[in-house]
């Protein structure tokens, strides 16, 4: 019999370095975009506006610069390591206050670890943003399957539970015996799937976005509840294309994704209302929401055109949520029994009440409503977000 190849668990540094020629391309490319007529109605229901994604072209093309990112990135210790055929891309920022907690973070479409990035310094070093020592972190930030500098699934299979146990085997591999894990989005749905798989070491875990409210089954006896669901109902109404397409038809997608920067930066500015319209006041009226501003839209987007993940990023929501997927065909995970924590941001495409929580999660141990931020809360709201986990996982610690 062959000898087995043993497996290559080492952890190796990783530098972003992009070409001048890949930006000379990307330029060239938004130049040549053949643009549709203007949209026929005064809002977004016939999609991503013109004048939105003219301004957002006009300032990637002139006032734009992916190197300022490229060193942000490069100032944080990135690495990889290969996971069940994977190589996986993370950032691991180590807290220089004793007896951080471990924190894995996931991000979610059409984010990235970018979207991340300003949480580092409020949650490693919380004394700097006005918390206390005892209350810092040891971040981990991983890129999901297929999303920016992480390899390319050749295989289906790479579900939300498939990612949740590479996310335990990761933190196992870093040493941590007991840890917490946080997500929004898709990272929500792999924080979920980590939670009802409880791995060894995972002792607590946060989302801002309820997943088991896509299941549509939530309570709707008071007016609180019976309006999230009318929320609910709304984006499935008329704002779920997206998550339709990519469910079902993934590559037929992805050819205008990697074809043109124009269409992948219209594709992921029109994800959710909220989200949409702060974009576009960053654009057209210079006004940014929070952390959202022109500069770190274009960082995240730019991230995706530069990686060619258009294709594989929509293919992950085949794999989630899609008919034929593997993971439509699997037995439901059992209900996580691991304390859960949740923090209901205003501006996300439904408010969650308490009771759903609640419905959902048999050990809730922190529910709060904050008072701003949306769908991207860590991305959009740093500080605002970075407190409420230090608050979420303090019984914890």
């Amino acid at each position: 019999m062959p000898a087995r190849t043993a497996v290559d668990v080492s952890i190796r540094p990783f530098t972003v370095d992009v070409s001048e020629e890949q930006l000379s391309d990307l330029r060239r490319r938004i130049a040549a975009t053949r643009w549709p007529t203007k949209e026929l109605v005064t809002d977004r229901s016939q999609g991503a506006q013109l004048a939105t994604i003219q301004a957002l072209a006009r300032y990637w093309t002139t006032d734009y610069d992916w190197r300022k990112c490229e060193a942000k990135l490069n100032a944080t210790p990135q690495f990889k390591t290969e996971i069940d055929g994977i190589d996986v891309h993370f950032i691991h920022v180590k807290s220089r206050h004793k007896n951080a907690m471990p924190l894995i973070m996931t991000h979610g479409w059409p984010g990235s670890v970018i979207e991340l990035l300003e949480t580092i310094g409020p949650l490693t070093d919380p004394t700097a943003h006005g918390g206390r020592a005892e209350d810092a972190f040891d971040l981990v930030l991983p890129s999901l399957p297929g999303y920016g500098f992480s390899g390319e699934p050749i295989e289906v299979g790479w579900d939300l539970g498939r990612t949740a146990r590479a996310w335990a085997e990761l933190m196992n591999r870093l040493g941590y015996t007991r840890y917490v894990a946080q997500g929004g989005d898709v990272g929500a749905g792999v924080t979920d799937a980590m939670g009802r798989q409880a791995p060894e070491g995972l002792i607590g875990i946060h989302t801002n976005l309820l997943v088991p409210a896509l299941g549509g089954s939530m309570p709707t006896g008071t007016d609180e509840e019976r309006a999230a669901a009318a929320q609910i109902a709304t984006f499935q109404k008329s704002g779920e294309g997206y998550f339709i397409e990519m469910a079902t038809r993934p590559e037929t997608i992805g050819y205008a994704l990697l074809d043109s920067p124009v269409a992948l930066a219209a594709w992921m500015a029109d994800h959710d209302t909220d989200a949409y319209y702060k974009i576009a006041r960053a654009f057209v009226e210079g006004q940014p929401s929070g952390n959202l501003t022109r500069d770190h839209i274009l960082d995240n987007i730019t991230l995706y055109w530069l990686t060619s993940t258009g294709a594989t990023t929509a293919r992950s929501y085949w794999e989630a949520y899609g008919p034929d997927a593997p993971a439509a065909r699997q037995q439901p995970l059992p209900p996580p029994t691991i304390p859960f924590a949740f923090t209901t941001f205003p501006g996300e495409i439904w408010r969650t009440p308490r009771s759903w929580v609640e419905a959902s999660y048999p050990n809730v141990i922190y529910f709060h409503e904050v008072d701003k931020g949306g769908h991207f809360a860590a991305w959009e709201e740093p500080e605002l977000f970075s407190s409420e986990l230090r608050a979420a996982f303090s019984s914890l610690r």
